[in-house]
């Protein structure tokens, strides 16, 4: 009930201030964890990003303005943190699907983005396995593209790119340079996120020695604890969103700063998976 609570008490914060600025470290402290934690679990809780759902719902409250009130259009933009009316209008129209201006015909159909709450949900008993390990210091390298932060588009988008990569042979190069069989299946690192994108990367372990060919990039992973969560399912976006709405709010951790994994192992056809995210104490 605490973390039920801690969730709700944000989501109240973020009612409170619509038409103020919005603190992320706020909402953060509020729910008792870091600030990069909380935006990492909260798409996978909800389905989209913070900074969407805080758009939508000033963008609903923008249409009740301007249907039940006479105020100006600038005014409602400048209410609703827009630095001009072009802004405000452009925001309104990609959820509304009209200018702000016709919002106060009569009959006019517009969306209504209710406010969030967290609630328990009575689910069917399915384990989750999972183990803790400290690793030191690693290098990865391979191939990354920009993948779009909300979450629906980036379990659309990844695959896109894996099936990019092996287009393109960059697939069976960094396996040749590894001098592994084209087929060996290959790690995957999610990196430097911001509130638009990430970085996905097909990756591995890089030799010590190796010469990069220009096209490959490498990233360095500090010493972390390390949460791995094994899938026998290889069923990857369903444990990614379990990962969030089920372990970490009730376990111990948070995630911190670094570079997750999906970690591939075996020959394509009949690999097997792991996910690991770094994590430190509440």
């Amino acid at each position: 009930m605490d973390w039920l609570d801690r969730m709700n008490n944000a989501i109240d914060y973020i009612e409170s201030n619509l038409t103020e600025s919005i603190s992320y470290e706020k909402i953060a402290q509020i729910a008792c964890c870091s600030t990069y934690h909380f935006q990492r679990m909260f798409p996978f809780i909800t389905g989209f990003p913070l900074s969407e759902y805080i758009r939508r719902r000033r963008l609903t409250l923008a249409a009740f303005d301007l249907q039940t009130t006479d105020i100006k259009v600038i005014d409602v933009a400048m209410k609703y943190g827009y630095d001009s009316p072009e802004a405000f209008a452009r925001a309104f129209k990609a959820l509304h699907g009209i200018v702000p201006v016709s919002a106060r015909e009569n009959g006019v159909s517009l969306k209504a983005f209710p406010r969030l709450s967290f609630h328990i949900s009575i689910r069917g008993d399915v384990e989750m396995n999972y183990r803790i390990e400290q690793r030191e210091s690693f290098e990865m390298f391979g191939v990354y593209g920009l993948i779009n932060d909300d979450q629906q588009t980036a379990f659309m988008e990844v695959p896109e790119f894996r099936k990019k990569c092996d287009d393109d042979g960059s697939v069976k190069q960094l396996n040749e340079l590894l001098g592994r069989f084209g087929d060996t299946v290959l790690h995957a690192a999610l990196y430097d996120h911001t509130k638009e994108s990430f970085k996905y990367m097909i990756c591995y372990n890089l030799p010590k020695g190796l010469e990069l060919p220009e096209k490959f990039t490498k990233l360095s992973v500090p010493a972390l604890t390390w949460a791995i969560f094994p899938d026998p399912l290889y069923d990857l976006q369903k444990l990614w969103v379990r990962i969030y709405s089920e372990w970490f709010p009730t376990s111990e951790y948070e995630q911190a700063e670094g570079p997750s994994f999906e970690m591939y192992y075996g020959m394509a056809g009949s690999a097997t998976a792991e996910i690991w995210i770094p994590i430190k104490k509440k």
